[in-house]
């Protein structure tokens, strides 16, 4: 019995050192590896190696080397987060779900309409209920794509694919509403959503350019509650079991129809918090393409992360940094911003593919000893 406990123990000390290293080293190591090529890549274009210097110097300036480096990095980030969260448990449940584009567009402009149609209603209610309507609209977007798959088998790729184009087609429809438009603009634009439903910057006081709002608090909340519900509830279980083996967990009595679709609503949701912190703490209002592409970039912080909760905070400050510092570092470097594209485009890349990390940097890894003490 002791035999078994200590084999039992040193088992798990040898997958939580792996999954470490999956967590932590592959990705750091993949980051350098990138950054090496991105300056490859420089001095492939005819851009002599002081510019490169100067690039990434300014690169690093504007992301964190002052206090509205640091402002625009978290912003950044949090809708990232919040979006890679939801992709994230939707991985562990062994759905590939690349529609939080739409269901980021769908709770954003859902946001907007709560915020906008009950004005009179203080802080304190419509702020929660606008945030609210952004995760449920999301959630139920999703759930399409769940309830498709568990009901006729349709692939959720393709079909959260197709729900994205729909969303734009959706958003650009309800833009055009009387009911929604702002006054007196011929342009798809939403009225602005009052100053109780905005999300309240926090540093304001210190300079009113300083755009960190209280959305990161809610990000932080996020993470520890994605990280309870995979790691600490029985439906986090019944989520990653069914991502690992679905045929095991249908033996094991895990309904696998009601998984799918709960996954799906999950991540949904917090992807629909994602547009909502985005339209209620940085626009104010709903535009065409106001989505900017944050749910694809949500799929590179997932898998940069590696689908645990921590690794995305990390993996979207990362992202949030990457796309503060390349502004700083096309003005001060003369560096096209398509850089930045090239350096997180290869670090997915090194990402997918940890076998070649390893072997390029094999003394980074502690590698098991067969039969040892």
């Amino acid at each position: 019995m002791t035999d078994l406990s200590m084999n039992d123990l040193m088992k798990a000390k040898v997958i939580g050192r792996t999954e470490i290293e999956d967590l932590v080293v592959v990705p750091l190591f993949a980051i350098i590896v990138a950054l090496l090529l991105g300056a490859v890549a420089m001095l492939a274009t005819n851009v002599d190696l002081g510019t490169i210097g100067l690039s990434y110097l300014a690169l690093l300036k504007g992301s964190v080397g002052s206090l509205n480096a640091i402002s625009e990095t978290l912003t950044a980030a949090a809708p990232l987060v919040l979006a890679g969260l939801g992709l994230a448990l939707g991985f562990r449940a062994g759905l590939f779900n690349i529609g939080a584009e739409g269901q980021i567009v769908t709770g954003g402009i859902a946001a907007v309409i709560t915020g906008f149609s009950f004005a009179g209603l203080p802080t304190l209610i419509l702020l929660p209920m606008s945030l609210l309507a952004g995760a449920l609209a999301g959630a139920l977007y999703a759930s399409i794509a769940g309830f498709l798959k568990a009901t006729t088998g349709a692939h959720e790729v393709i079909s959260t694919i197709m729900l994205n184009l729909i969303s734009y087609r959706l958003l650009d429809y309800l833009l055009r509403m009387p009911a929604i438009q702002k006054e007196g603009r011929a342009d798809p634009i939403s009225k602005s959503v009052p100053e109780a439903a905005e999300l309240p910057r926090l540093l304001s006081f210190l300079d009113p350019n300083l755009r960190v709002h209280a959305g990161i608090f809610l990000v932080l909340i996020a993470v520890a509650i994605v990280y309870w519900l995979l790691f600490r509830s029985k439906l986090g279980f019944e989520f990653r079991a069914s991502g690992e083996n679905a045929e095991a967990a249908r033996f094991a009595g895990i309904h696998s129809s009601v998984i799918i679709v709960a996954a799906m609503a999950t991540a949904g949701a917090l992807a629909g918090l994602a547009g909502a912190n985005q339209v209620l703490g940085v626009l104010g209002r709903a535009t065409p393409g106001f989505s900017a592409g944050l749910g694809f970039d949500a799929i590179a912080v997932a898998l940069l992360g590696r689908s645990h909760p921590v690794g995305v905070l990390f993996a979207g400050l990362l992202f949030g940094a990457l796309e503060a510092g390349g502004r700083q570092m096309q003005v001060d470097a003369g560096v096209s911003i398509d850089l930045i594209g090239i350096i997180q485009a290869l670090i997915i890349v090194f990402i997918a593919a940890p076998l070649l990390v390893r072997a390029i940097f094999p003394w980074g890894f502690r590698r098991d000893r067969e039969g040892g003490s």
